[in-house]
């Protein structure tokens, strides 16, 4: 896992913040009282939770104590916890088991499903939502980067942090124990201020496994411009300056 900047993630915390907005309100449940939120970097997917179910117990988990220190910091009134989404297992079900990107730094997606769902109550929920761009230019040119030979072959973990499945991976896991399941996916087209703003976005997340592999900052500088000028050509400015940042999102919830 890389190590997490919070500072660099929120620089495009409404971007970010929006696919959880959008998950909860798909989330058929009245009055949950117990949410966990796993992964819930600096605790803003958490905060709306809160403000969907306001009479709910909501439980922050992350495995990074940086993030967990930014969301004390930022909403002291809510509960957290620094602890690994593979290995929690709660004292009691939750009503909704929440994870909003985070699904895709993990392995065997199949079977950390089904341990979730374990862990939701009767009548409850799981829902997650996980990046998609796998096909995009933001994922094809950084896999391309990668393989310059003055790097190659430091790049393989890099290339494989990032784990994804199809659909039907989520739906086979939980269709036996489910009453029913939803998926959907959404591509969001956001408005950034240029190419070297798309790349600001990945650095806060999928860029950090292959900038933590490079020894040297002359080599993250060189690995980043060479990134640049691909996201310039595959990311064009409109005619006001702006670009227009397609990111393609999966979502799911799967009920008990």
């Amino acid at each position: 896992m890389p190590q997490w900047d919070a500072g660099v993630y929120l620089k495009f915390a409404s971007e970010r913040t929006q696919p959880s907005l959008d998950l909860i309100h798909r989330i058929k449940l009245e009055e949950p009282r117990r949410i966990v939120d796993l992964g819930c970097g600096p605790g803003n997917s958490t905060q709306a939770l809160r403000q969907r179910w306001p009479h709910a117990t909501v439980v922050g988990l992350d495995n990074s104590a940086q993030m967990i220190e930014t969301a004390k910091e930022t909403y002291p009134d809510g509960i957290w916890e620094v602890g690994d989404a593979l290995s929690w297992t709660p004292g009691e079900p939750f009503d909704l088991v929440f994870s909003n990107a985070m699904l895709q730094w993990l392995p065997d997606h199949a079977r950390v499903c089904r341990r979730l769902f374990d862990q939701v109550a009767p009548g409850g929920a799981l829902a997650v939502q996980l990046p998609y761009h796998y096909d995009s230019a933001l994922h094809r040119e950084i896999i391309e980067v990668s393989g310059d030979p003055a790097w190659n072959t430091r790049m393989q973990s890099a290339r494989t942090a990032l784990t994804r499945e199809p659909p039907s991976l989520y739906y086979d896991a939980l269709q036996s124990a489910a009453s029913r399941v939803d998926l959907w996916e959404t591509t969001y087209h956001h408005v950034v201020a240029g190419p070297e703003a798309v790349l600001e976005w990945f650095r806060g997340t999928g860029l950090r496994p292959f900038l933590e592999v490079l020894s040297s900052e002359p080599e993250r500088h060189r690995f980043e411009a060479m990134l640049l000028e691909r996201y310039t050509a595959s990311y064009p400015r409109r005619p006001n300056g702006k670009v227009l940042f397609p990111f393609r999102r999966l979502f799911f919830v799967a009920y008990r």
